[in-house]
């Protein structure tokens, strides 16, 4: 079976679909990113201070408090079972493009690592690592860079007339 291209070749309701379902996924794994940048969790610091607390700092605008460990393991086990969920059904879309086969297998593979990476890290981090949240951050950054490519290669697929080798 042939899945190189596959997409351009789906009715124009399929495509719609698959458009509708890849924009509303987005809205909702950017607007899981506003939260972060609610938090101020969009530094290392904030990182750090969001999962530790802040209690120690003097001049502090919200107070933060340590999360405890049923939290974290919630939080921990939310996301990475969520986030796989997400990058299993866009790696999937991915898969059936015509991008680039190199690139393709780095979009499909890439952001379980950086779930594991991220969640990990933070885990680690609230356990002493305190210097993970610089690794937290970078993942982060790449896991959302990944996220966005996949996102916008599979929407540019779904209109483009013809499959591209």
């Amino acid at each position: 079976m042939q899945l190189h291209g596959l997409i351009h070749t789906f009715p124009t309701q399929i495509k719609l679909f698959i458009a509708a379902f890849v924009v509303v996924l987005s809205v909702g794994y950017f607007t899981g990113l506003l939260f972060v940048r609610n938090t101020e969790s969009v530094s290392p610091d904030g990182i750090e201070n969001n999962y530790l607390g802040n209690e120690d700092e003097v001049e502090v605008t919200v107070m933060k408090f340590e999360k405890g460990e049923r939290e974290m393991l919630t939080i921990i086990h939310t996301h990475i079972l969520s986030m796989s969920f997400i990058f299993f059904l866009m790696g999937g879309l991915v898969a059936i493009t015509s991008l680039p086969k190199k690139l393709k297998g780095f979009l499909m593979i890439e952001p379980f690592i950086s779930v594991l990476v991220t969640f990990g890290g933070i885990y680690f981090m609230w356990k002493g690592m305190h210097w993970l949240k610089y690794i937290i951050m970078i993942s982060g950054v790449l896991m959302t860079v990944v996220y966005i490519i996949s996102a916008g290669g599979v929407l540019l697929q779904l209109f483009q007339k013809k499959a591209v080798n």
